[in-house]
């Protein structure tokens, strides 16, 4: 087992082979992020395909207190590296505490670990890096895109430092590509969280119920994901959302359907603020229309397009 701290990582295995196109077959890819809601199916496609797939493990280091990561191997020789950790945003107040973690794991851990990919004899072809459509913040009826100009807050000013956190990366001649998470829909995430209070009656408006929210089936996101590996002009920041985001309150109802249940309570802005706080504005009652521009135009087919239909495989 290797550790090897992000910030001191050097150059190994000066003798590397070269590095096999992202658009051949079989692929070695690095994931760190692997044991969450999205990287568990996400290495399983991978291997059902063929491919090598090797875990990536964030720690502290005990001496310096520094971000450091365990893997099983070099960090040479790996053709694509998906970068998926990060501290989950979840539902309560953020203390200040909690947005320093929440700052820290995505644009710190972001630019070290790209510094020490930079570092590498041969670095990979392409780098992923997670980001969010969060990046865009509360924009109302505005329709978003990979172009559109980031939004006001905490959470956009993550997301902006977060993405630019991997340009050394891109300026050594990886690939680099930013992707935008919507709301993930599938058994897990923030559906597994809602479940049980639209179970128990609790589902319903958050506020006006008129934001937009944006979101992608799990199975889109993972077919996606292998898209932006094989299509070598796809770099930079990439909306990965359904072409069909929905209003709050339209939302609300269908998943209330679906769990046989209804929805018929509004929560008033007054009310989550006082339960949440800022986190409030930021992930319930912030609008953001967003498309998926860039997939469409590199001609990706979703299968699942309508959100009714993205929650009938949920069990």
């Amino acid at each position: 087992m290797l550790l090897v701290s992000f910030a001191n990582a050097v150059a190994e295995d000066a003798n590397a082979g070269q590095t096999v196109s992202a658009a051949n077959s079989i692929l070695r890819i690095l994931i760190s992020g692997a044991s969450g809601f999205i990287g568990k199916p996400l290495v399983s496609f991978f291997k059902k395909n063929g491919h090598e797939v090797v875990f990536l493990h964030r720690d502290l280091d005990a001496k310096t207190g520094k971000l450091c990561f365990r893997a099983d191997t070099s960090f040479e020789g790996f053709d694509a590296v998906i970068h998926l950790a990060g501290e989950p945003l979840t539902l309560s107040r953020w203390s200040k505490a909690k947005k320093q973690r929440i700052f820290e794991s995505r644009v710190e851990g972001t630019m070290v670990f790209s510094k020490a990919l930079s570092l590498l004899h041969r670095p990979p072809s392409v780098f992923i890096s997670a980001s969010a459509v969060g990046y865009y913040g509360d924009r109302g009826e505005e329709l978003l895109h990979e172009g559109s100009a980031p939004g006001k807050g905490f959470l956009p000013r993550v997301a902006t430092e977060w993405e630019a956190a991997s340009h050394c990366l891109q300026n050594r001649g990886t690939r680099t590509v930013r992707t935008r998470f919507g709301m993930v829909i599938g058994n897990g995430g923030a559906i597994k969280k809602m479940r049980l209070p639209y179970l128990l009656g609790l589902g319903g408006k958050l506020g006006t119920g008129d934001q937009w929210v944006s979101w992608i089936s799990l199975h889109d996101l993972i077919h996606a994901m292998d898209h932006i590996l094989r299509t070598e002009t796809l770099q930079g920041p990439i909306n990965l959302v359904s072409p069909h985001p929905m209003r709050q309150k339209e939302f609300c109802q269908i998943l209330a359907k679906h769990l046989r249940r209804t929805a018929f309570l509004t929560f008033p802005k007054p009310l989550l603020r006082f339960l949440f706080g800022s986190v409030a504005n930021e992930l319930l009652l912030a609008s953001a229309h967003v498309i998926p521009r860039k997939l469409q135009e590199s001609s990706f087919v979703f299968r699942y397009n309508d959100f009714q239909d993205a929650l009938s495989f949920l069990h």
